[in-house]
């Protein structure tokens, strides 16, 4: 019998997290070697949105470096993944079962929010992957019924992974060591009692139910991937936070796991 895998939320950070010393590095680095191996990843990315849903065939993704101004190293670093085209194929069939319209494409390579957990926790890269976009600002509803689409997954040996940012506001940054804010703690508190407590339709309605969702997160794309987690999670199942913790001040890098 296929054990069945969880649901992952990884807040990814910034690009140099698989080159620091840091709690979220080793986190993200020791929660590969602690869940059950997967036969093959589907990944959720905040860097990559487009109009309507897309799935990416592309045989061997490249790493692309979707960022400027950081440390020569990270131009050198490479994750060699390759696709399973028969997991390809079985998204599209559990899309339209359920609804969804989905595109298909070979020209996506890897951004930094796929390959830098990827790369922590499956340095090797040895399992295949299928990278799945965000729809350009979807409500979270939708993004939970994507989510929901790939549910039966978890049981047929596919690990999902959401990466995103549980708080996204890089013009509110403060120096490394920082306290957070208080709107950044009221914030991550509601979000961490509505996540216990399995409340989808409340956390549907962030937007007007949350504490100063825009200061968080002035734009959608590092919170939706959150809610495709969610929707993968089983109603009424445990829900665990696995990380919490702090970087620049108000940059929460909270990591979540529902089974």
């Amino acid at each position: 019998m296929t054990t069945r895998l969880p649901a992952l939320f990884i807040s990814h950070g910034a690009p140099t997290l698989v080159l620091e010393d840091s709690p979220s590095r080793h986190f993200i680095a020791q929660l590969g070697t602690e869940l059950p191996r997967p036969r093959a990843i589907v990944i959720v990315s905040a860097h990559w949105e487009t109009r309507g849903l897309v799935v990416n065939h592309k045989p061997n993704p490249e790493t692309l470096h979707d960022f400027y101004g950081f440390p020569e190293a990270l131009y050198q670093l490479n994750y060699p993944a390759r696709t399973d085209a028969q997991l390809c194929a079985r998204l599209h069939e559990l899309f339209a079962a359920a609804g969804l319209p989905a595109q298909s494409t070979e020209q996506r390579g890897l951004d930094h929010g796929a390959w830098t957990p990827l790369m922590l926790m499956y340095p090797q890269a040895d399992i295949p992957i299928v990278n799945l976009s965000l729809p350009h600002q979807a409500p979270a509803a939708e993004l939970m019924r994507i989510g929901e689409a790939l549910r039966p997954l978890r049981d047929e040996g596919v690990l999902i992974i959401a990466s995103g940012s549980y708080t996204h506001n890089l013009r509110a940054l403060a120096p490394e060591g920082s306290a957070p804010a208080p709107w950044a703690l009221a914030f991550r508190d509601w979000l961490d009692l509505q996540l216990l407590n399995d409340a989808r339709d409340t956390l549907a309605d962030w937007l007007q139910q949350a504490p100063y969702p825009r200061h968080n997160h002035p734009s959608d794309e590092h919170i939706a991937p959150l809610w495709v987690a969610l929707g993968a999670g089983t109603p009424g199942a445990p829900t665990l936070k696995l990380h919490d913790d702090w970087r620049m001040g108000n940059l929460s890098m909270a990591s979540w796991r529902f089974d």
